[in-house]
């Protein structure tokens, strides 16, 4: 396909799905104005029914947003001042902020050299008598090692909450995720598969008395009205939320469907363009390619090549947790995690979202091996 007739394809375009939705959104959106459930209400409740279905949790609880969810799950959890939570080093910060937030120590692990999720082998050796949690990330839409996270932490006694943000429908052993671990967080920030008219976010837990405390949190603790035992939170999901999630629910298989199309021309197309590593779906293991990350080691001159040809590009994630400025009271240095740091230094991201078109996915995959041969 010649640059005359496709001049730029977008790594994300929020607006060609919304278009194709708006009617079934303002559908959505109006019974939320006739019937005033603004916040939480019956449209949020019918949400989580439906997406504890879907994932086959036994409870969801709707929030306001991921990073709501994971600061939820640990104060469940009790985990507070003087803990520590291991957390990757190569995720979004929001995974870190909730340590943090609690008053507990982050405490960074490596990742696996070919999922680039958290690594089992990293997880047991970074566990002290003052873990309290281990919070995975199903990083880019496929699950880490649930298997291996498990048995790690049910050997040490540590609960295992899974950051499923970026993984709506991703399988573990036919398992949906966010249901392994004590809990699972996930965000509906509006770029993500599962995405809603601005933040939003729920957990899933099988738990019934974490379920109960999770609801009373996040709606400033109070079981009661007006009575408020415990420090509470204003967390609750709005019923607009509620309601477009729902609508979008419905087409969240065929959605990710199209991201696994677009992710099998991608390597039916790139494989064996030299020096470029295109993400490995491990067996046993359903992607769902929130992004199509690649690794290549002159990252910078190969984006640049392409943004000039009209693709568009994303990082994730360009600088690992630990060497955060935020974070450098912590002590740790450079190539306390080395695959984290030599991931952060070549990962990028190619066009990915379910409204790419063919003729946009062949353009990307022509002019990526054209650069490829020339940086």
């Amino acid at each position: 396909m010649s640059d005359s007739a496709v001049t730029q394809v977008p790594v994300f375009d929020l607006k060609r799905q919304t278009q194709a939705l708006k009617p079934e959104l303002m559908a959505a959106l109006e019974s939320v104005v006739d019937g005033c459930g603004f916040s939480l209400g019956p449209q949020v409740k019918a949400f989580e029914e439906e997406f504890a279905a879907a994932t086959g949790a036994a409870h969801v609880i709707g929030v306001d947003s991921g990073t709501s969810a994971l600061h939820l799950a640990l104060l469940a959890l009790g985990v507070g001042p003087g803990d520590e939570v291991i957390v990757p080093a190569l995720t979004f910060i929001a995974t870190a902020w909730a340590p943090t937030y609690v008053g507990a120590t982050p405490v960074f692990c490596d990742v696996d050299p070919v999922t680039l999720c958290m690594s089992p082998e990293s997880v047991a050796s970074a566990i002290t008598d003052k873990t309290k949690a281990v919070i995975c990330v199903h990083l880019y839409g496929q699950s880490a090692d649930l298997t291996g996270l498990n048995a790690v932490c049910q050997e040490k006694g540590v609960p295992l909450i899974e950051d499923a943000a970026q993984a709506q429908g991703a399988l573990f052993e036919d398992r949906h995720v966010g249901i392994d671990g004590v809990m699972g967080c996930f965000s509906f920030y509006p770029t993500k598969n599962l995405g809603a008219l601005g933040d939003a976010g729920a957990l899933t837990t099988n738990d019934e008395a974490l379920a109960a405390e999770l609801r009373t949190l996040r709606d400033h603790s109070q079981k009661v009205k007006y009575q408020h035992h415990a420090v509470g939170f204003n967390y609750r999901m709005a019923g607009f939320q509620g309601a477009v999630l729902s609508v979008k629910l419905r087409h969240l298989g065929g959605f990710n469907d199209r991201r696994r199309e677009i992710a099998a021309a991608y390597h039916a197309g790139l494989s064996g363009v030299s020096e470029l590593t295109l993400p490995t779906e491990v067996a046993g293991r359903h992607h769902v390619y929130h992004q199509f990350v690649c690794r290549h080691p002159r990252r910078e001159a190969l984006t640049t090549a392409l943004r000039e040809r009209g693709v568009g590009t994303g990082l994730h994630y360009p600088r690992p947790l630990h060497r955060q400025p935020v974070y450098e009271p912590l002590g740790y240095g450079v190539g306390s995690f080395p695959v984290s740091e030599t991931a952060a230094d070549e990962v990028f991201s190619l066009p990915m979202f379910p409204e790419l078109r063919d003729e946009e996915v062949a353009y990307v995959v022509e002019t990526v091996r054209a650069v490829a041969s020339e940086v």
